[in-house]
């Protein structure tokens, strides 16, 4: 039986980022369907220069169905590899059941390969929708455990503000010279996606901890309980330091990517979410501990 494909009313098009009113489309669709506003984006510094967005627009320019690849270069196992994520998928409640969304995808995939990626990943929270293009849920792991004792710091910690501009160039320049938090799993290069989730999640902070040259995406919440989403820095200081530097004394600790850098051991968890982290290629490989990306990655 063939799958049904109707794209009449509707125009394709890719690479439309430097078309602001693509952008905009994009901007809306994401709005409208997830409730996300990645607007802010274009202060941060803009889309990720690698992005290739595929979509469908009507004749009014709004976006029906959209799909966008970029490089995502990631080290699992100590191997870096060559990869690219997926983002932004979403079809209007309208346009759905027409196959736009299966055929965005299929042409996202065809220009990862053409490009030479040796791997696609991508979050969903529906898993059997990219099982037939050959993905695989790689199961996600946290850590938790007793805070180690705080290391004395030259100089606390100042928290930054991505949107004030000296905070951000500063970001931007750790962002480039950055070291993967694990050697188990962990991305090599993702300024706009690190930028565009400091502003979704306001009980998010990031601090700057000069001594180390380091910026510290953390939380803390209830019972003193202190969160690590993500470490920018060239070379990793360990949990002590960064809670010396950070002038805090937290009851528990969760680390939300693998800690073999952090000089601290944890338990690992499970993530108790409904979203999966996904892998395309490099046929059976999985993390050699129990890991997961950093949420200040989450795309």
């Amino acid at each position: 039986m063939t799958r049904r494909f109707d794209s009449a009313g509707l125009t394709f098009r890719q690479d439309y980022f430097g078309d602001p009113a693509g952008w905009a489309a994009l901007v809306n669709l994401l709005q409208d369907i997830f409730g996300i506003d990645i607007g802010p984006l274009q202060q941060l510094g803009g889309p990720d220069p690698s992005s290739m967005p595929f979509g469908w627009f009507d004749g009014n320019g709004e976006l029906a169905a959209n799909i966008s690849a970029f490089a995502l270069p990631f080290v699992i196992n100590g191997r870096i590899v060559h990869a690219a994520g997926l983002q932004s998928g979403a079809v209007r409640p309208r346009w759905r059941g027409r196959g736009l969304y299966r055929d965005v995808t299929v042409r996202a995939l065809d220009w990862c390969e053409r490009q030479g990626f040796e791997a696609v990943i991508l979050y969903t929270d529906k898993p059997s929708l990219y099982e037939p293009y050959g993905f695989r849920a790689i199961p996600l792991h946290r850590y938790e455990g007793a805070a180690p004792a705080p290391l004395a710091s030259a100089a606390p910690a100042r928290l930054l503000a991505p949107t004030h501009a000296d905070d951000l160039a500063l970001l931007q320049s750790l962002l480039k010279g950055r070291s993967p938090v694990s050697t188990s799993l962990g991305v090599t290069v993702n300024a706009a996606m690190f930028l565009i989730n400091t502003q979704l999640d306001p009980d998010t902070r990031i601090s700057f901890l000069e001594d180390r040259q380091a910026a510290i995406a953390w939380k803390i919440g209830e019972a003193r309980r202190f969160s690590l989403l993500d470490v920018v820095a060239a070379e990793m200081p360990s949990l002590a330091a960064i809670l010396g530097g950070l002038e805090i004394v937290p009851a528990t600790v969760e680390v939300l990517f693998s800690p073999d850098r952090l000089g601290w051991e944890g338990v690992p968890q499970p993530l108790e979410s409904g979203t999966r982290l996904m892998l395309r290629g490099l046929g059976d490989t999985i993390p050699n501990f129990p890991a997961m990306l950093s949420p200040m990655a989450d795309f």
